[in-house]
């Protein structure tokens, strides 16, 4: 028989996008959210007031020295990312983790062999593969709808005040890409699969920010594909899609279009279309326009537990998301050198 028994987790960082995770939590059955952590004592007890039954810690090693935990779910800056994970793994605990889950590839190989020695899975978490539409993509590619696939582009283009819910983005040397790239640069992977070279340009055009916040990466994937994933924050539209990541997939044998909206056309040969409906079924505490962005933390959290009940490694696991990592990194190695990168790949 099934152990039925709740898996015993704690949340660690309580800031903007915490919140997501943690109602997602509170929508599973097969979860129970014991402990808060964050550093800021003023943070973590306004966090505490959407679950006030956990207990409250602001350092994440007392908590796991006096708590009996099955996993950790870190939601905190990237910076902290590799000292949690490597007191998580330590502690024996299964781990997600928010993206981008390191700050560099050899701090992601790290984390990932440090989950592995001691046997607990690593899942990076918040990627836009879980969302309902893109989801339904994917499968229309998987079951051969519009044949094999050539030309792909995934694109993000919004107007959207980001800075204003995370004034911290204005700051970074390092915007864009590693912000929102890594979203929309494991979309592309999701649905083409590794990439053997790209070719990346930026541009700042807000001038009063610090990093980039356009850029257009070509990608050659092992597959065949070539794949054009562009993304902006200073696209001004009078329909602004955000947080809507559409797509064009054309293959052999018909041709697929993710509009705006959450409209999925199929283009068949003969010149036919059939429109889908992909419009995801928002959970009860949603709110617009994150509501597909909220979605899709659920379904990667309903994913992640159905491998942890199978004993089997998360699609969007620690050494996948390596390689979306590496395309970060190439991506900017491209744009500061003027070159075409090879991007390096987990082995």
């Amino acid at each position: 028989m099934q152990d039925c028994t709740p898996l015993r987790g704690a949340l660690i960082g309580c800031g903007f996008f915490a919140l997501n995770q943690l109602r997602a939590w509170q929508a599973q059955q097969g979860v129970a959210i014991v402990a808060l952590c964050d550093s800021d004592p003023r943070r973590l007890t306004a966090f505490a007031e959407y679950q006030p039954d956990a207990a409250l810690f602001t350092d994440a090693q007392i908590m796991l020295d006096e708590l009996q935990l099955d996993f950790v779910d870190i939601a905190t800056p990237t910076v902290a990312h590799k000292p949690l994970v490597l007191m998580a793994a330590q502690a024996g605990l299964q781990v997600i983790c928010q993206k981008p889950f390191a700050a560099t590839l050899e701090d992601a190989r790290l984390m990932i062999d440090a989950c592995a020695e001691r046997g607990v899975s690593l899942t990076v978490h918040e990627n836009f593969r879980w969302q309902a539409a893109i989801r339904a993509t994917i499968e229309q590619l998987r079951t051969g709808s519009i044949g094999t696939p050539f030309f792909g582009r995934v694109s993000f283009r919004s107007g959207f005040d980001v800075y204003r819910l995370q004034p911290y983005l204005a700051k970074t040397p390092r915007f864009i890409i590693d912000d929102l790239g890594v979203h929309v640069l494991d979309v592309a992977r999701a649905l083409f699969g590794d990439v053997s070279r790209l070719t990346c340009e930026t541009r700042r055009v807000n001038p009063a920010i610090l990093g980039e916040d356009v850029a257009t990466v070509m990608l050659a994937h092992d597959s065949g594909v070539t794949s054009v994933v562009d993304f902006s924050y200073a696209t001004r539209l009078h329909k602004d899609p955000f947080p809507q990541t559409l797509l064009e997939i054309d293959g052999d044998a018909g041709s697929l279009r993710l509009l705006a909206d959450f409209r999925l056309q199929v283009h068949d040969m003969q010149g036919g279309l059939r429109e889908v409906d992909v419009s995801p079924q928002v959970p009860a505490w949603s709110e617009a326009p994150w509501s597909a962005i909220q979605q899709s933390v659920l379904s990667l959290q309903n994913q992640w537990l159905d491998h942890q009940r199978a004993g089997t490694a998360c699609e969007t696991s620690g050494t996948d998301n390596y390689n979306t990592q590496a395309l970060v990194e190439a991506a900017y190695q491209s744009a500061e050198t003027g070159t075409t990168v090879k991007p390096r790949r987990w082995k």
